[in-house]
Protein backbone atom coordinates (compact mmCIF):
# COMPACT_ATOMS: atom_id res chain seq x y z
CA UNK A 1 0.00 0.00 0.00
CA UNK A 2 1.35 3.43 -0.90
CA UNK A 3 1.61 5.77 2.06
CA UNK A 4 0.16 9.24 1.72
CA UNK A 5 1.86 12.38 2.87
CA UNK A 6 0.35 13.84 6.07
CA UNK A 7 -1.68 17.06 5.75
CA UNK A 8 1.04 19.17 7.37
CA UNK A 9 3.76 18.22 4.90
CA UNK A 10 5.63 21.15 3.30
CA UNK A 11 6.82 20.23 -0.23
CA UNK A 12 8.88 23.43 -0.45
CA UNK A 13 11.09 22.44 2.49
CA UNK A 14 14.36 20.53 2.29
CA UNK A 15 16.94 19.39 4.85
CA UNK A 16 20.19 17.45 4.76
CA UNK A 17 18.91 14.86 7.22
CA UNK A 18 16.82 11.70 7.18
CA UNK A 19 13.44 11.39 5.48
CA UNK A 20 10.39 9.78 7.05
CA UNK A 21 8.47 6.94 5.38
CA UNK A 22 5.94 9.58 4.32
CA UNK A 23 8.60 11.79 2.77
CA UNK A 24 8.83 14.39 5.54
CA UNK A 25 12.34 15.89 5.76
CA UNK A 26 13.96 15.20 9.13
CA UNK A 27 17.07 16.75 10.59
CA UNK A 28 20.08 14.64 11.50
CA UNK A 29 20.12 13.50 15.13
CA UNK A 30 22.06 10.85 16.98
CA UNK A 31 22.68 9.30 20.37
CA UNK A 32 25.74 10.46 22.35
CA UNK A 33 28.89 8.43 22.77
CA UNK A 34 28.51 5.83 25.51
CA UNK A 35 30.72 7.68 27.99
CA UNK A 36 28.47 10.78 27.75
CA UNK A 37 25.11 8.98 27.85
CA UNK A 38 24.41 9.93 31.50
CA UNK A 39 24.47 13.64 30.62
CA UNK A 40 23.46 14.03 26.94
CA UNK A 41 20.04 13.00 25.65
CA UNK A 42 20.54 13.58 21.93
CA UNK A 43 22.69 15.59 19.50
CA UNK A 44 21.44 17.16 16.28
CA UNK A 45 22.41 19.05 13.16
CA UNK A 46 19.65 21.08 11.48
CA UNK A 47 20.12 22.33 7.92
CA UNK A 48 16.75 23.67 6.82
CA UNK A 49 16.02 25.39 3.52
CA UNK A 50 12.75 26.58 2.05
CA UNK A 51 12.47 27.09 -1.71
CA UNK A 52 10.00 29.95 -1.60
CA UNK A 53 9.07 31.24 1.87
CA UNK A 54 10.98 34.35 3.06
CA UNK A 55 10.95 32.97 6.61
CA UNK A 56 10.05 29.69 8.25
CA UNK A 57 7.42 30.01 11.00
CA UNK A 58 7.10 27.14 13.39
CA UNK A 59 7.33 26.32 17.07
CA UNK A 60 9.22 24.24 19.60
CA UNK A 61 8.23 22.41 22.76
CA UNK A 62 11.38 20.87 24.24
CA UNK A 63 11.38 18.74 27.37
CA UNK A 64 15.14 19.11 27.77
CA UNK A 65 17.55 21.97 28.33
CA UNK A 66 19.60 22.59 25.20
CA UNK A 67 22.71 24.19 23.85
CA UNK A 68 22.06 25.55 20.35
CA UNK A 69 24.86 26.82 18.13
CA UNK A 70 23.77 28.91 15.16
CA UNK A 71 26.09 28.40 12.19
CA UNK A 72 24.09 30.19 9.49
CA UNK A 73 20.90 32.24 9.49
CA UNK A 74 19.04 33.56 12.52
CA UNK A 75 15.95 32.90 14.60
CA UNK A 76 13.65 34.66 17.03
CA UNK A 77 11.02 33.34 19.40
CA UNK A 78 7.97 34.46 21.33
CA UNK A 79 7.83 33.02 24.83
CA UNK A 80 5.22 33.72 27.54
CA UNK A 81 7.07 36.91 28.52
CA UNK A 82 7.07 38.25 24.95
CA UNK A 83 9.57 38.41 22.04
CA UNK A 84 12.88 36.62 22.62
CA UNK A 85 15.86 37.51 20.42
CA UNK A 86 19.00 35.40 20.89
CA UNK A 87 21.91 37.64 21.89
CA UNK A 88 24.65 35.20 20.85
CA UNK A 89 25.25 32.49 18.23
CA UNK A 90 25.56 30.07 21.16
CA UNK A 91 22.59 29.90 23.50
CA UNK A 92 21.71 27.80 26.52
CA UNK A 93 17.95 27.24 26.34
CA UNK A 94 15.85 25.90 29.17
CA UNK A 95 13.04 23.36 28.82
CA UNK A 96 9.63 24.55 27.62
CA UNK A 97 6.42 24.52 29.61
CA UNK A 98 4.41 24.97 26.39
CA UNK A 99 4.94 25.57 22.67
CA UNK A 100 7.19 28.52 21.89
CA UNK A 101 6.57 30.22 18.55
CA UNK A 102 9.76 30.41 16.46
CA UNK A 103 10.64 32.20 13.23
CA UNK A 104 13.84 31.54 11.30
CA UNK A 105 15.48 32.73 8.13
CA UNK A 106 14.89 30.67 4.99
CA UNK A 107 18.34 29.13 5.27
CA UNK A 108 18.87 27.88 8.81
CA UNK A 109 21.92 25.88 9.88
CA UNK A 110 22.39 24.97 13.53
CA UNK A 111 23.76 22.23 15.73
CA UNK A 112 23.22 21.43 19.36
CA UNK A 113 22.41 18.94 22.05
CA UNK A 114 19.79 18.21 24.65
CA UNK A 115 20.80 17.54 28.25
CA UNK A 116 19.32 14.68 30.23
CA UNK A 117 17.36 15.78 33.30
CA UNK A 118 19.69 16.28 36.24
CA UNK A 119 22.76 16.87 34.08
CA UNK A 120 22.69 20.64 34.54
CA UNK A 121 22.58 20.28 38.34
CA UNK A 122 25.28 17.59 38.37
CA UNK A 123 27.59 19.71 36.20
CA UNK A 124 26.75 22.95 38.08
CA UNK A 125 25.05 24.61 35.15
CA UNK A 126 22.11 27.04 35.16
CA UNK A 127 19.26 26.55 37.62
CA UNK A 128 16.50 25.09 35.45
CA UNK A 129 13.55 26.58 37.32
CA UNK A 130 14.92 29.98 36.25
CA UNK A 131 15.39 28.84 32.65
CA UNK A 132 11.90 27.58 31.74
CA UNK A 133 10.89 29.02 28.34
CA UNK A 134 13.94 31.27 28.15
CA UNK A 135 17.69 31.18 27.65
CA UNK A 136 21.04 32.86 28.22
CA UNK A 137 23.99 33.49 25.88
CA UNK A 138 26.97 31.20 25.98
CA UNK A 139 29.14 34.09 27.17
CA UNK A 140 27.13 34.17 30.41
CA UNK A 141 28.23 30.59 31.03
CA UNK A 142 31.90 31.39 30.49
CA UNK A 143 32.08 30.04 26.93
CA UNK A 144 34.65 31.43 24.51
CA UNK A 145 32.09 31.81 21.75
CA UNK A 146 34.39 32.94 18.86
CA UNK A 147 36.82 30.09 19.58
CA UNK A 148 34.03 27.50 19.69
CA UNK A 149 32.45 28.74 16.45
CA UNK A 150 35.78 28.36 14.63
CA UNK A 151 35.68 24.62 15.29
CA UNK A 152 32.54 24.10 13.20
CA UNK A 153 33.97 23.82 9.70
CA UNK A 154 31.41 24.81 7.02
CA UNK A 155 30.32 21.84 4.95
CA UNK A 156 31.63 19.29 7.45
CA UNK A 157 29.75 16.05 8.01
CA UNK A 158 27.20 16.12 10.88
CA UNK A 159 29.22 13.66 12.96
CA UNK A 160 32.20 16.05 12.83
CA UNK A 161 30.06 18.77 14.41
CA UNK A 162 28.55 16.48 17.03
CA UNK A 163 32.08 15.35 17.95
CA UNK A 164 32.96 18.99 18.69
CA UNK A 165 29.88 19.29 20.90
CA UNK A 166 30.76 16.12 22.75
CA UNK A 167 34.28 17.43 23.37
CA UNK A 168 32.85 20.53 25.06
CA UNK A 169 30.65 18.46 27.39
CA UNK A 170 33.37 15.86 28.01
CA UNK A 171 35.64 18.56 29.41
CA UNK A 172 32.82 19.78 31.64
CA UNK A 173 32.22 16.25 32.93
CA UNK A 174 35.92 15.85 33.69
CA UNK A 175 35.94 19.20 35.50
CA UNK A 176 33.35 17.89 37.96
CA UNK A 177 34.83 14.38 38.26
CA UNK A 178 31.98 12.72 36.39
CA UNK A 179 29.24 13.82 38.81
CA UNK A 180 26.07 11.94 37.81
CA UNK A 181 22.42 12.99 37.80
CA UNK A 182 20.40 11.89 40.83
CA UNK A 183 19.16 8.27 40.42
CA UNK A 184 15.65 9.45 41.35
CA UNK A 185 15.72 11.84 38.39
CA UNK A 186 16.99 9.17 36.00
CA UNK A 187 14.28 6.74 37.11
CA UNK A 188 11.54 9.37 36.72
CA UNK A 189 12.83 10.24 33.25
CA UNK A 190 12.33 6.60 32.27
CA UNK A 191 8.83 6.58 33.77
CA UNK A 192 7.85 9.65 31.72
CA UNK A 193 8.74 7.77 28.55
CA UNK A 194 7.22 4.47 29.63
CA UNK A 195 3.94 5.46 31.31
CA UNK A 196 3.23 9.18 31.82
CA UNK A 197 -0.29 8.38 33.09
CA UNK A 198 0.98 7.36 36.54
CA UNK A 199 0.21 9.52 39.57
CA UNK A 200 2.88 11.54 41.31
CA UNK A 201 2.50 9.35 44.40
CA UNK A 202 3.07 6.21 42.34
CA UNK A 203 6.04 7.79 40.57
CA UNK A 204 7.64 8.62 43.93
CA UNK A 205 7.02 5.09 45.18
CA UNK A 206 8.61 3.53 42.09
CA UNK A 207 11.62 5.81 42.53
CA UNK A 208 11.96 4.75 46.15
CA UNK A 209 11.70 8.30 47.44
CA UNK A 210 9.50 9.98 50.02
CA UNK A 211 7.03 12.18 48.15
CA UNK A 212 8.16 15.60 49.37
CA UNK A 213 11.82 14.75 48.68
CA UNK A 214 10.82 13.35 45.28
CA UNK A 215 8.98 16.54 44.35
CA UNK A 216 11.95 18.71 45.38
CA UNK A 217 14.37 16.66 43.26
CA UNK A 218 12.11 16.72 40.19
CA UNK A 219 11.45 20.46 40.50
CA UNK A 220 15.21 21.02 40.68
CA UNK A 221 16.22 18.71 37.82
CA UNK A 222 13.29 19.27 35.42
CA UNK A 223 12.51 22.87 36.39
CA UNK A 224 8.82 21.92 36.76
CA UNK A 225 6.62 19.92 39.11
CA UNK A 226 6.29 16.14 38.53
CA UNK A 227 2.64 16.56 37.53
CA UNK A 228 3.54 19.14 34.86
CA UNK A 229 6.35 16.94 33.55
CA UNK A 230 4.01 13.94 33.18
CA UNK A 231 1.32 15.99 31.43
CA UNK A 232 3.89 17.40 29.03
CA UNK A 233 5.20 13.90 28.27
CA UNK A 234 1.70 12.71 27.34
CA UNK A 235 1.19 15.74 25.09
CA UNK A 236 4.55 15.25 23.35
CA UNK A 237 3.84 11.59 22.62
CA UNK A 238 0.45 12.52 21.18
CA UNK A 239 2.05 15.27 19.10
CA UNK A 240 4.56 12.76 17.71
CA UNK A 241 1.66 10.57 16.61
CA UNK A 242 -0.03 13.51 14.88
CA UNK A 243 3.20 14.38 13.05
CA UNK A 244 3.73 10.70 12.10
CA UNK A 245 7.12 10.40 13.81
CA UNK A 246 6.39 7.66 16.32
CA UNK A 247 5.86 3.92 16.35
CA UNK A 248 2.30 3.76 15.02
CA UNK A 249 1.73 0.55 16.99
CA UNK A 250 1.60 2.83 20.04
CA UNK A 251 -0.87 5.30 18.53
CA UNK A 252 -3.96 3.82 20.19
CA UNK A 253 -2.19 3.76 23.55
CA UNK A 254 -1.30 7.44 23.21
CA UNK A 255 -4.94 8.33 22.49
CA UNK A 256 -6.26 6.22 25.38
CA UNK A 257 -4.16 8.16 27.84
CA UNK A 258 -6.89 10.81 27.68
CA UNK A 259 -10.35 10.33 29.19
CA UNK A 260 -12.17 11.43 26.05
CA UNK A 261 -11.84 13.72 23.05
CA UNK A 262 -12.63 16.88 25.03
CA UNK A 263 -9.89 16.02 27.53
CA UNK A 264 -7.42 15.50 24.66
CA UNK A 265 -8.34 18.80 23.01
CA UNK A 266 -8.15 20.72 26.30
CA UNK A 267 -4.71 19.33 27.16
CA UNK A 268 -3.40 19.78 23.63
CA UNK A 269 -4.50 23.41 23.44
CA UNK A 270 -2.90 23.99 26.84
CA UNK A 271 0.50 22.83 25.61
CA UNK A 272 0.46 23.68 21.91
CA UNK A 273 -1.96 26.59 21.63
CA UNK A 274 -4.00 24.84 18.93
CA UNK A 275 -6.28 21.84 18.51
CA UNK A 276 -4.91 18.43 17.52
CA UNK A 277 -6.43 18.84 14.04
CA UNK A 278 -4.81 22.26 13.54
CA UNK A 279 -1.50 20.84 14.77
CA UNK A 280 -1.65 17.94 12.31
CA UNK A 281 -2.58 20.11 9.31
CA UNK A 282 -0.04 22.94 9.71
CA UNK A 283 3.48 22.51 8.26
CA UNK A 284 5.83 22.38 11.24
CA UNK A 285 9.37 21.45 10.19
CA UNK A 286 11.18 22.42 13.40
CA UNK A 287 8.57 20.90 15.68
CA UNK A 288 8.50 17.67 13.67
CA UNK A 289 12.29 17.37 13.75
CA UNK A 290 12.37 17.93 17.51
CA UNK A 291 9.58 15.41 18.12
CA UNK A 292 11.33 12.84 15.94
CA UNK A 293 14.55 13.25 17.91
CA UNK A 294 12.67 12.82 21.19
CA UNK A 295 10.95 9.65 20.01
CA UNK A 296 14.30 8.23 18.88
CA UNK A 297 15.63 8.94 22.36
CA UNK A 298 12.52 7.48 23.98
CA UNK A 299 12.59 4.16 22.10
CA UNK A 300 16.31 3.78 22.72
CA UNK A 301 15.93 4.44 26.46
CA UNK A 302 13.08 1.94 26.65
CA UNK A 303 15.36 -0.53 24.83
CA UNK A 304 12.88 -1.05 22.00
CA UNK A 305 15.51 -0.21 19.39
CA UNK A 306 19.27 0.17 19.38
CA UNK A 307 20.46 3.79 19.88
CA UNK A 308 20.96 4.14 16.11
CA UNK A 309 18.61 1.37 15.06
CA UNK A 310 15.88 1.19 12.43
CA UNK A 311 13.21 3.55 13.71
CA UNK A 312 9.75 2.62 12.39
CA UNK A 313 8.93 6.07 10.96
CA UNK A 314 12.11 6.35 8.89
Amino acid sequence: MQLKQPPGFDPELSTDGQVSRLGQPLCFNCAPSEDLAPWIARLYVAKVRSKSAPRVSCGILSDTANIRIQIEGSWTATNPAGPFVPSSPIMFLGPNSRRIAVEATTTFVATGLGFRPGACHALQGPVLRDMIDTGVPGEALGMDVPSILERFTPGAEPLEWTAVLEGIIRRRVEMFDGALPDPVTSQFELQCYEDPTITVAEAARRCGAERRRFERIIQRDFGMSPKQVLRRARALDMASHLRRVCDEEEAEEFVLRYYDESHLIHEFVEFFGMSPRQFAEAPQPMMTAALESRQARRLALLERVEPEGAYPWR
